[in-house]
């Protein structure tokens, strides 16, 4: 028989962009004494507001969130210091009383977090210029296609859109002779926490699309190309920083930039970010051990707050 788990009781609200996570999480911090923890890879940034959807200065200021302007654009910011970070404000939340609330989308720090991260290599400027060349050379295709000769495993977790992952997993077998996949299946975590996985999501795809391109269109009218411009004009901020490549960001950039029409930003930012939703998505369903919750129910909020209650209890 098993024994019970008496580690004190955390909540992770997961989704993708534009489910309703951030609403979600003030809703259970107005019921119970909580730490709000981001979980957003755009969102540690100082001077990306608009674009990552940030709650506002009242907001944060009624409901502080850690891990929310925590460093420049220009600075490298990893899924380990995440890791690192959140555990510390997991574990100020304990020592205060107060329930841990992990609130976000990105998976990669959500696994981090909790499967912990195998020892991999540090970057290689050398190998990474290479891998970039060949990038520009013979196109992503190519690259994931090489990485699924190398490492299927790896390859069927990382998007053949997505080339920061793509090239890092080709860098790691060059720096170490082995796959990512068998680096990171050697990885740990033990949290103090027993944590509930609720994944919010609207079970009609159209109603999260539609949603997705409600929030770009206002976030062009609250000042997203403004905001773009003056990053743009910060001596340090180029378009390769990772913080530029968030979606809503890049597209608005390549716009500026002239690389494609003005008249297109909206549908290209709308279309990006229906894309990362997607991928958000399909990472989720293989969260086995989470609970998913239709954010688009009128009676979604009881059923969270019914759920957090049981769990807690």
């Amino acid at each position: 028989m098993s024994q019970p788990d008496t580690r004190p009781f955390a909540l992770a609200l997961m989704g993708p962009t534009a489910s309703g996570k951030t609403q979600a999480a003030l809703d259970v911090a107005t019921r119970w004494p909580a730490h709000l923890i981001s979980v957003d890879s755009a969102l540690v940034y100082r001077h990306l507001d608009v674009g990552s959807a940030k709650p506002d200065a009242a907001t944060r200021a009624r409901f502080p969130h850690a891990l929310i302007d925590i460093c420049e654009p220009w600075q490298p910011y990893s899924a380990a210091d995440f890791a690192r970070d959140a555990r510390v404000e997991i574990d100020r939340a304990l020592a205060q009383g107060k329930m841990p609330v992990l609130v976000g989308g990105t998976g990669l720090y959500f696994r981090a977090l909790t499967e912990g991260l195998s020892d991999l290599p540090e970057s290689d400027p050398q190998i990474r210029t290479e891998l970039d060349a060949e990038l520009a050379a013979r196109g992503l295709g190519a690259l994931h296609a090489r990485l699924q000769t190398l490492d299927p495993k790896a390859a069927s977790k990382i998007h053949p859109n997505d080339p920061q992952r793509t090239l890092r997993a080709l860098e790691v077998i060059q720096l170490t002779g082995q796959p990512l996949s068998t680096l990171q299946g050697q990885r740990r975590a033990d949290l103090p926490v027993r944590l509930l996985k609720l994944v919010l999501c609207p079970a009609d795809r159209g109603l999260l699309h539609a949603r997705i391109a409600i929030r770009f269109e206002q976030m062009l009218t609250d000042g997203l190309i403004a905001e773009v411009e003056k990053l743009r004009a910060m001596p340090n901020v180029h378009a390769d920083l990772p913080a530029l490549r968030a979606v809503g960001y890049r597209q608005t950039w390549e716009a500026l930039d002239g690389s494609i029409p003005m008249r297109e930003l909206c549908d290209r930012g709308i279309f990006a970010t229906r894309q990362l939703a997607k991928r958000q998505i399909t990472w989720l369903r293989a969260e086995a051990d989470a609970y998913w919750l239709d954010s688009s129910q009128a009676d979604f909020l009881s059923e969270l707050l019914r759920r957090v209650a049981l769990a807690r209890d």
